[in-house]
């Protein structure tokens, strides 16, 4: 069923805005029932991890241990429905901010993609416990990066680089002590599991080549920048982005059962949210500077 599917991809020629409707709903669309059932064998599960026994770095009697705590710890972490209650920040502003924020994540300080990830939860953690006037949310953001550059980094850039970013807007002492309110409300706690933790696992499981990898973490990128998908668990996120690669990469199969043993969904679990994703990828070009320069070279020309 499945390579009939993506021999009819391969065959149909489809819009840019048809693209997307079309490739999702017919790759997972109602399926016919035959009238006698032929009981497929499950595929075996690929142990991802065999060829990293002799490395001492990955971890691999522990990483599947390590991953059930992250499954566990995301619930208690996660953040909430805000931005109601927000008088002064809506969610176009938060997209914006967002936007800004990869631009300098990527292109000026060149930080990690771990260190963007660990801020958006900061940032939104913050909103959820903490009213913010519109003249503070970007120094929110630029506090958020200082603090998660030092929590991800060996030799994360100063305070006077925020500055100099910044443009005058901000003093070092605003950018201080914004991070002393931050990180009073969030009591210290930064050592939670973010997309970013659960994606780079689960590439892995995808057996992904460079141009997939680059295309899941663009899909997830997108999904940290949209409010709407704050409802969905980093784990949940991160399985949905490298649904929604292979999709728009006509990667078949497009699940598999060990994308499912080790993402812990289904197929039909991260449809909603990979199709969300693969809308807003065809809205990148004209609304998001920052992430399609970041991505452009390798995801949005194929």
């Amino acid at each position: 069923m499945m390579i009939n599917k993506a021999e009819e991809y391969q065959n149909t020629r489809r819009t840019h805005h048809r693209y997307i409707g079309d490739l999702v709903s017919k790759a997972l669309g109602p399926r016919k029932v035959v009238a006698t059932k032929r009981h497929k064998p499950k595929e075996p599960i690929i142990d991802i991890d065999k060829e990293d026994v002799n490395n001492i770095l990955a971890g691999v009697e522990y990483v599947e241990d390590l991953y059930k705590v992250y499954k566990l710890a995301e619930s208690s972490s996660q953040v909430g429905d805000y931005m109601d209650q927000q008088k002064e920040i809506d969610v176009d502003m938060r997209l914006g901010l967002v936007d800004w924020l990869i631009g300098i994540q990527h292109n000026k300080l060149k930080l990690p993609s771990e260190v963007l990830f660990l801020t958006m939860h900061i940032v939104d953690k913050y909103l959820e416990l903490n009213l913010v006037a519109q003249e503070d949310f970007v120094l929110l953001g630029l506090s958020a990066m200082l603090i998660a550059g030092k929590y991800e980094e060996d030799k994360p850039p100063g305070v006077q680089e925020y500055v100099t970013i910044a443009c005058g807007l901000y003093t070092r002492k605003q950018i201080l002590g914004m991070e002393k309110s931050i990180l009073g409300k969030l009591g210290w706690t930064l050592t939670v599991p973010t997309t970013y933790h659960f994606l780079v696992r689960f590439i892995k499981t995808a057996v992904a080549d460079k141009e997939m990898e680059d295309t899941a973490f663009f899909m997830a990128e997108l999904g940290l920048m949209q409010y709407a998908t704050i409802k969905y668990s980093p784990s949940l996120l991160a399985a949905s982005a490298v649904y929604a690669a292979k999709l728009y990469l006509k990667i078949t199969p497009f699940w598999n059962e060990t994308l499912e043993f080790h993402t812990g969904f289904s197929e039909s679990q991260v449809t909603e949210c990979a199709q969300k994703l693969l809308s807003f990828h065809s809205e990148a070009v004209e609304n998001l500077q920052a992430a399609y320069k970041k991505y452009m070279s390798y995801v949005l020309t194929l």
